[in-house]
């Protein structure tokens, strides 16, 4: 065994018995079986608390943590031959195990380091002729509403922010369906939008909204077509779609929320058609494992920025995908669903709360905005804490302000009707 090879199975050897585990590929094989109690057991939370505010910045499951320390430990030992020999199986495993969870194209992936980045370097950099606009709803998060000001900026184009919904509590598909219709314009070269509202928790009819953008796209060339891009994190782990299927061409998300991946990663899944219109402006890595001619590369390598990462999370996003696949994306998809269903059950039963979310599952997901009469959003997350209650106020830039709520893997029915209690006591 060359001394490089002796180095790198040492490092992985010892990274098993440091974190007092077997091989992740075998627990994840398990989780399948797990019940809910089982896979909640996965986290390691601090003892006391109820984290209904896990989609902010996820925790990590034990295969995750794992493989973070496992590929920590080989890059502290001998960083140089770690690298050399997990380079290529890492990157490949990594697109692989996102390709089957997202039911995609691994070569149509590129790899990010948030949801912030992903929208930054894809929706920035799409040149839009003068003449021609961009358009966005009211509610999108303020990165997108960002990436998009500078894509205008930068070409001359108009943008154009229009509300897709009236009141987020009684928003209905059919209202959001005919709003796309109507905003949608013949100079509309980029229509971005958010699959659930981080300010709401409205979740959009993102298939729906896919047709309308096709229909009105069609029989127009690439060039004159409408681009549609989803930012995509709040529905990414939670909701049960091949992203093919939803009728995008770009769908952008950190895997560092719903996916419960490392901190600071992310995706990029593009149409090949639609990505050959972003100009990359980070030079890529892939050309160092992908092993081919650069110009024979998918167009998604391009689109990876290159440099030195933290490559102990970056690698460790195939560990999370497998996670979320061996439990089944359906499953995650119904036990989260339940989980909100009973919060605003329970929380519309208090005289004091006011919903800003909808009831409706098919514009709903994860997230529950909501009101307590009588309390400011931060004071009151603030007693909640108290409580051993970890909720949230949506960010600042945000109007109105609303409390939030989210149950997850790492909840359970008790978990839920404790955050009910506590929210009453208020």
């Amino acid at each position: 065994m060359k001394r490089r090879e002796f180095l790198v199975a040492s490092s992985i050897g010892a990274g098993a018995v440091a974190t007092g585990a077997g091989s992740t590929a075998s627990t994840a094989k398990a989780l399948g079986e797990m019940d809910w109690a089982e896979v909640k057991a996965q986290f390691d939370p601090a003892p006391g608390i109820t984290q209904m505010s896990a989609f902010y910045l996820a925790s990590h499951p034990k295969p995750v943590r794992e493989a973070i320390a496992r590929h920590q430990l080989g890059l502290d030992r001998e960083s140089h031959g770690y690298i050399l020999a997990m380079m290529e199986p890492c990157e490949r495993g990594l697109r692989d195990a996102a390709a089957e969870f997202m039911g995609a194209d691994p070569d149509h992936l590129a790899q990010v380091g948030s949801t912030t980045a992903g929208l930054g370097l894809t929706l920035s950099n799409i040149p839009i002729e003068q003449g021609r606009e961009v358009l966005t709803d009211t509610r999108d998060h303020i990165v997108t509403h960002i990436s998009t000001m500078y894509a205008a900026q930068r070409s001359g184009a108009d943008l154009r922010r229009e509300p897709l919904y009236a009141a987020s509590r009684h928003a209905t598909k059919d209202e959001i369906i005919s709003n796309v219709r109507a905003a949608l314009r013949d100079e509309t070269r980029l229509f971005a939008m958010t699959w659930v509202h981080s300010g709401t928790g409205v979740k959009m009819p993102v298939e729906e909204i896919g047709e309308v953008v096709a229909e009105h796209n069609r029989g127009k060339s690439d060039e004159a077509r409408t681009l549609f891009a989803v930012d995509g994190v709040h529905g990414f782990g939670n909701q049960d779609i091949d992203i093919p299927d939803m009728g995008a061409d770009f769908f952008i998300a950190g895997t560092h929320k719903w996916i419960y991946g490392p901190r600071g990663t992310g995706l990029v899944w593009a149409r090949p058609e639609a990505q050959a219109f972003v100009q990359a402006t980070i030079p890529t890595f892939d050309p160092s494992w992908r092993k081919m001619p650069p110009r024979e590369m998918p167009l998604a390598a391009w689109h990876t920025p290159g440099g030195f990462h933290a490559f102990e999370h970056s690698w460790a996003v195939e560990d999370a995908f497998r996670f979320c696949s061996a439990i089944g994306r359906r499953r995650i998809a119904e036990r989260i669903a339940s989980l909100a269903t009973m919060t605003k059950q329970g929380l519309a039963k208090l005289p004091k709360v006011t919903l800003a979310t909808p009831d409706d599952e098919a514009l709903s997901a994860g997230i529950i905005a909501f009101d307590v009469a009588g309390w400011d959003p931060y004071e009151a997350v603030d007693k909640l804490d108290t409580m051993g209650i970890i909720a949230s106020v949506v960010p600042g830039f945000y109007r109105p302000l609303h409390m939030r709520v989210a149950p997850s893997l790492m909840t359970d029915e008790a978990d839920v009707e404790r955050t009910i209690r506590a929210i009453a006591a208020l």
